[in-house]
């Protein structure tokens, strides 16, 4: 079995995403592994013409990445144990995308998602992020699904 010393977690905050945790903790722990927590900030995609609204597109992303970098630290501090070394990361940028660069850039040996996310529409028109990253992953990916969510042959 290949030795596996970097794990990488991902999250978008949802209840799906925090499944995933207990998997990643359980790992690290029994390979001794640095487990790199990661959220992306998606880009906020707006008309050309926003003539009528007064919204500051900049201060809302810089509260977004607080917002990111105070929930990875609470994830860190109440679920991780302290003797796992963590990495918490914010990127911008495409999930899928930044969730494999990362993974290259590092040298990542096990990406851990959940298989759903926030997502709704846009998964039905794009995709979902952990298919991308499934598909075109640099390393292996266990994806984590809901324990009460019901299998439904297609």
């Amino acid at each position: 079995m290949p030795e596996i010393k970097n794990i990488l977690y991902t999250t978008d905050f949802s209840e799906f995403s925090r499944f995933a945790l207990p998997y990643v903790v359980e790992m690290a722990e029994k390979f001794e592994a640095d487990l790199h927590c990661l959220y992306v900030v998606e880009p906020i995609n707006t008309p050309v013409d926003f003539g009528w609204t007064q919204v500051n597109y900049a201060e809302l992303e810089e509260n977004h990445v607080e917002h990111a970098e105070k929930s990875l630290k609470s994830i860190v501090e109440e679920d991780i144990p302290q003797h796992i070394r963590t990495h918490s990361v914010v990127r911008h940028g495409r999930s899928f995308k930044e969730i494999i660069d990362y993974a290259r850039d590092e040298g990542i040996d096990l990406i851990v998602m959940a298989t759903h996310g926030l997502s709704g529409l846009s998964h039905i028109l794009f995709g979902s992020t952990t298919e991308k990253v499934v598909r075109k992953s640099p390393c292996p990916v266990l994806t984590v699904r809901d324990p009460e969510h019901e299998f439904e042959m297609p």
